[in-house]
């Protein structure tokens, strides 16, 4: 158990999954440079970022809602959180299970599923960048509620369309594998070095991180070499 001091941002995993480095820089020395993906997915979040609670039936809705795990020492907050109010004869069979899969709310009749929701832009990406995001998320909401999650869903900016990730067992050992790792690195407090990958294009410190001059050593005539090939490769 971690105590409250030691808590860590949720959205520090986002980063530690898509490249080390950047996690340092941004959560260790504390850069930060703007581009067109990182400003666009900013603008999809100020609607969800709003902090208010919403009311359509059997469904409420709640915006900016705080989440902690003392367990994984994790803190940060969901976009959206959905609670789904559960039929009467599927609050029976919850009621009979070791740990429910819905809540009850306060001051509110039935039984409530939760559903996390983020906000992404752009489309579903190739790694697992968002998927550890959105899992450590439930993690923190199931030890706070006492409940399981079995899914989460994204509303990413381009398709406007919900997407369902399951929350399976491979998906949660990954994450809290990158949670450890998290804690290892911040422990540690040293950036680790740059790596250069076709990733690097659409990273938003790539000015600042400088992976092809500060990554593996070489010789000078090497360096210039590909940089003078890379030049003309972009003027065709």
């Amino acid at each position: 158990m971690y105590d409250e001091d030691e808590l860590l941002p949720i959205s520090a995993l986002q980063h530690l999954a898509f490249c080390e480095r950047q996690w340092g820089l941004i959560h260790l020395e504390g850069v930060w440079e703007e581009n067109l993906l990182t400003a666009e997915g900013r603008q999809l979040h100020d609607r969800a970022d709003e902090d208010q609670t919403e009311v359509r039936g059997n469904l409420r809705i709640a915006r900016a809602l705080r989440l902690r795990s003392l367990r994984l020492g994790l803190t940060g907050k969901a976009d959206v959180v959905e609670f789904h109010r559960l039929a009467k004869a599927e609050e029976k069979g919850v009621s009979q299970e070791a740990r429910p899969v819905a809540v009850r709310l306060e001051g509110v009749p039935g039984l409530w599923e939760p559903l996390i929701v983020e906000y992404k832009r752009g489309k579903p990406k190739l790694d697992r960048c968002d998927e550890v995001q959105l899992c450590a998320q439930a993690l923190c909401l199931e030890e706070m509620l006492g409940v399981s999650i079995i899914s989460g869903s994204f509303f990413y900016g381009e398709p406007r369309r919900r997407c369902d990730v399951p929350l399976d067992k491979t998906l949660r050992g990954e994450t809290e594998v990158l949670i450890a790792r998290l804690h290892e690195l911040n422990r540690a407090e040293k950036t680790p070095p740059p790596q250069y990958t076709q990733k690097c294009k659409s990273c938003s410190l790539i000015n600042v991180c400088l992976p092809k001059a500060t990554g593996k050593r070489e010789s000078v005539r090497v360096y210039l070499s590909r940089a003078i090939a890379q030049a003309e490769e972009d003027e065709i």
